[in-house]
């Protein structure tokens, strides 16, 4: 069972960045970030790839920025220009496969943080 320990989350002004990371204690493969906000679903915001192909959800393209150090079997989210429709606790997830299905459903993950806060305020 690999052990995935998110970090970077904080308070921020709209229109302010953080950068989330996710290590996990053995090799990486798929792996995506999901965010749930107080009384909604969990949602998919980003996946990548182990070799590095990437997806986004709409409402986070051009602003968030997927990307992995496979040596170092970490994952990241720049997120700029960040939003209060932004805020909620974010998720690293794992999935044993090298690929990531196109749309990132949570039944698809096998292994999960524990999550990191992120806050913006107006």
């Amino acid at each position: 069972q690999v052990q995935l320990v998110e970090s970077g989350g904080g308070s921020v002004q709209s229109g302010g960045s953080l950068r989330l990371s996710c290590v996990a204690s053995s090799r990486i493969s798929c792996m995506a970030w999901f965010r749930q906000a107080p009384g909604k679903e969990r949602e998919g915001v980003a996946t990548i790839a182990r070799y590095g192909r990437a997806t986004y959800a709409d409402s986070v393209k051009d602003r968030f920025t997927i990307s992995r150090d496979n040596a170092k079997n970490t994952l990241y989210l720049q997120m700029n220009s960040l939003k209060p429709e932004d805020t909620a606790m974010y998720y690293c997830a794992l999935r044993w496969t090298d690929h990531c299905p196109d749309t990132p459903r949570t039944e698809d993950y096998d292994n999960w943080g524990q999550g990191t806060q992120v806050t913006v305020s107006s």
